[in-house]
């Protein structure tokens, strides 16, 4: 698959992911006497919208990239695989209802709670994929 076909599918299936979302927001604002959805179930509605027109901006970058095509798919693999476990880390919150503030010590997963220096690792690689990412498709840009 070529990477603005990865990007394009990932836009479609985030787009999907954030109406989906919204539905299952909507039902918790009607079902709420505060008319509010879980903090988390906002969040991943509204990420997933915004993740997928970032991966517009992927595909545009993608397309008129000059480095090879694997290089290119890497470069967008990299970004949209942290959005989707963002996305997904959301999700999971949503349902679990177990904190409003993943980032929070002790760092709640259900009945568990994760290690620091595992949020600490994760949210270095994020920072790391997303923008290296995207720095692989600018410069592949900026060197057309």
């Amino acid at each position: 698959m070529s990477a603005s076909m990865l990007a394009l599918w990932s836009c479609g299936l985030f787009f999907l992911t954030g109406l989906l979302t919204g539905v299952w927001k909507y039902a918790q604002i009607e079902g709420s006497e505060r008319a509010r959805a879980h903090y988390y179930v906002d969040t991943a509605h509204r990420a997933s919208l915004m993740y997928a027109f970032a991966c517009l901006v992927l595909e545009r970058f993608a397309t008129l990239s000059v480095w090879p095509e694997w290089v290119n798919v890497l470069a967008v693999l990299a970004s949209v695989l942290f959005f989707a476990l963002a996305v997904g880390s959301y999700i999971l919150h949503g349902m679990l209802k177990d904190t409003r503030n993943q980032l929070q010590k002790p760092h709640a997963f259900g009945r568990w709670s994760l290690p620091p220096s595992v949020m600490k690792t994760f949210m270095w690689a994020l920072v790391i994929a997303e923008i290296g990412g995207f720095l692989v498709l600018l410069a592949g840009f900026a060197a057309a």
